[in-house]
């Protein structure tokens, strides 16, 4: 059996494994690399579409499985990855270095949104993706304390950033021109609640992947949600689902999970728009203190990091858009590659 170890039958093999997000095999996806065989041992290299692969566990097991078939006693897989871009264009032009752009919008005030976007950012980073995420709120920044940077200042090509007028596109145009974001894999925008200027400047200015919306179980945030949506596809944006936030309350002594606000909200609305349910993210104290003390449930800073349901359902969340985005590339990518 060993002596079918060989490398043309390894990537007959490895060809045979698909991408679950994509839906190719790892092959023609170019993803196999460095392919080490040293008697019954195998050692490769995966290059993922992204470090937060949601579904990575699946493709080692079927990794592992296939070469097993050849008679591999033991495989090693080391992960490397590689997030493609999603858009191009003149419009792209304004954030060159910036791979990935994900709009975070709620149809209103007070369902958590600048909460998920502050720790989808720290999830993605977390998992080795280059993130930015700027606050679109001009009126009323909060991830400035979400983050603990009060006080502190950007840095860009011509140092400061200063204000050019009352004008939120121009507000908006200055951060995305001005601001040395560097090379991103992803670049998170938290946007103010409501349909307001604020959304359709940066639909106008960038091109945006996709907008994440956020809401809470209650039928009120639903029928603004509903809003928000709506304004998206009026500007061709894609929706990449809904996250439902504060969908139900941890309690700190049972640990059972009430249910506050309702429940299945998020369902409803994606049943009714055919979106996907990003994920349902509970009410947690550590997420409310978290935030006023600059240090994001995700973050490996804070001490319920590692055992926050919330935490967990947030970075399994942006796990999941990740995903998400990586099929929306695969075809700019490929026809970038000609």
């Amino acid at each position: 059996m060993p002596d079918l170890l060989t490398d043309e039958n390894i990537m007959t093999a490895l060809g045979k494994v698909k991408d679950p997000e994509i839906g190719r095999d790892l092959v023609s996806l170019g993803m196999v690399k460095n392919i080490e065989i040293t008697g019954p041992h195998v050692a490769l290299s995966v290059e993922l579409t992204t470090p937060a692969c949601p579904l990575k566990a699946k493709i080692e097991d079927d990794i592992v499985s296939g070469l097993q078939e050849l008679g591999a006693e033991t495989v090693k897989v080391d992960w490397l990855s590689n997030v493609k871009r999603s858009f191009g264009g003149p419009a792209a032009d304004l954030i060159p270095g910036v791979k990935n752009t994900i709009a975070v919008a709620s149809g209103k005030g007070g369902v958590g949104k600048t909460t998920v976007a502050v720790n989808l950012a720290v999830s993605l980073a977390r998992d080795g993706a280059r993130v930015g995420l700027l606050d679109a709120d001009i009126t009323g920044p909060n991830v400035p304390l979400m983050m603990g940077t009060m006080g502190a200042h950007v840095t860009g090509a011509g140092g400061r950033v200063i204000w050019r007028g009352p004008l939120i596109h121009s507000a908006i145009q200055q951060f995305l021109r001005d601001v040395d974001w560097g090379e991103l894999d992803y670049l998170v925008v938290d946007l103010p609640p409501g349909t307001g200027d604020a959304a359709l400047s940066l639909s106008q200015l960038i091109p945006l992947t996709g907008a994440v919306i956020v809401t809470t179980p209650q039928e009120v945030s639903l029928a603004d949600a509903r809003k928000a949506i709506a304004m998206f596809t009026k500007v061709n944006v894609r929706t990449l689902g809904v996250v439902e936030n504060m969908s139900g309350f941890i309690c700190p002594n049972c640990g059972e999970e009430h249910d506050i606000f309702g429940s299945g909200g998020g369902a409803k609305i994606a049943r009714e728009l055919e979106l996907d349910v990003l994920g349902r993210i509970p009410l947690e104290p550590g997420v409310r203190s978290g935030g006023d003390a600059g240090v994001p449930i995700t973050s490996t800073q804070h001490p319920d990091a590692d055992h926050s349901r919330a935490g967990a359902a947030m970075r399994e969340v942006a796990r999941t858009i990740a995903g998400r985005i990586s099929v929306v590339a695969e075809p700019y990518a490929m026809a970038a590659a000609g």
